[in-house]
C-alpha cells in the first residue's frame, strides 16, 4: 500500500509541474497509461490480453470495482465516462478528473447530451473511451444488463464499439468476489485494506471485434452485453 501512495504521489507531482500545454486530452490520457502501469508494477499483478485492442473505440467492459480502471488504463490511452459522485472521491476522484474522466449525471437526460458532445474529441485522437454499461460494479458471476442510454453518442455518430471482458484470479484462500471486486456498499477503506494483503491478484482481459455502432440502442446493448458473458474465462475465477 506504501508503494501505491508513492507512485500516487509522485504521479500527481509530475502532473503538477507539467506546463499548462501538456495538460492536453492525449497527454492525461498518457499520464493515466503510464501511472496506471507503474501501479500494477508496484502491486506485482500479471496483466494477460487476449484480442485486439483496438484504438478511437468505445469499451464495453463488464465492471467488477476500482481496479478495472486501473486496468484498462495500463493497456493503452483511455478516458472514462464515470458517475459524477465519483469525481468527489478522495484521492480516485482526484485522480479522475485530472486524468480527464468525463463525468455524467446520469438522472438528468439532458447531461448526456452536454457529456455525448465532450466524447467526440475523444475518439477523433484515437483514443479509447470506456463506458461500463452496466451502471454498476458486480461481484463478477455474472453480467448486469447493459444499459442502452448510454450508447446513444456512439450510435449517434457512428462511432466503433467493442466489448471487452475483465477476469480476476487471486491465491489460494481468497476470494476474487468478495476481495477483488467492489460493489454494493463495501465499505472502500477496509476493502482497500482487505486487498493489499492478498499474495497474488492475476486479471485477465479479453477483446472483442469491433464493429460501427448502429441500429436500435437496446439491440446493440444486448449483444454487447451477449458478448461479455460468451467471453467468461474457462478458468475458474477463484483460486
Amino acid at each position: 500500500m506504501t508503494g501505491i501512495l508513492w507512485v500516487a504521489f509522485t504521479a500527481a507531482l509530475m502532473f503538477a509541474l507539467q506546463p499548462r500545454h501538456r495538460h492536453s486530452l492525449t497527454a492525461r490520457a498518457h499520464w493515466l497509461q503510464s501511472t496506471c502501469r507503474r501501479v500494477l508494477n508496484v502491486l506485482g499483478m500479471p496483466l494477460e490480453h487476449t484480442g485486439g485492442l483496438p484504438q478511437g473505440a468505445v469499451l464495453t467492459p463488464n465492471h467488477l470495482g476500482y481496479l478495472d480502471i486501473i486496468v484498462l488504463s495500463a493497456l493503452a490511452p483511455t478516458v472514462f465516462v464515470s458517475k459524477a459522485e465519483v469525481g468527489r472521491w478522495p484521492l480516485f476522484g482526484w485522480f479522475a478528473r485530472r486524468a480527464g474522466t468525463r463525468f455524467l449525471q446520469r438522472e438528468l437526460k439532458a447531461d448526456l447530451v452536454r457529456v455525448g458532445a465532450e466524447l467526440e474529441p475523444v475518439i477523433a485522437t484515437g483514443i479509447n473511451l470506456v463506458v461500463f454499461l452496466e451502471g454498476t460494479s458486480s461481484d463478477g458471476r455474472q453480467v448486469l444488463p447493459f444499459k442502452p442510454s448510454l450508447l446513444e453518442p456512439a450510435v449517434r455518430n457512428g462511432w466503433p464499439v467493442a466489448p471487452v471482458r475483465l477476469d480476476y484470479q487471486t491465491s489460494p484462500g481468497h476470494d476474487p468476489a468478495v476481495e477483488v471486486a467492489w460493489w454494493g456498499t463495501m465499505p472502500l477503506p477496509s476493502h482497500l485494506l482487505n486487498f493489499a494483503g492478498i499474495e497474488q491478484v492475476r486479471v485477465r482481459v479479453q477483446c472483442g471485434d469491433s464493429r460501427i455502432a448502429a441500429g436500435e440502442r437496446k439491440t446493440l446493448a444486448a449483444a454487447l452485453q451477449a458478448e461479455v458473458m460468451a467471453m467468461a474465462s474457462r478458468e475458474p475465477a477463484g483460486n
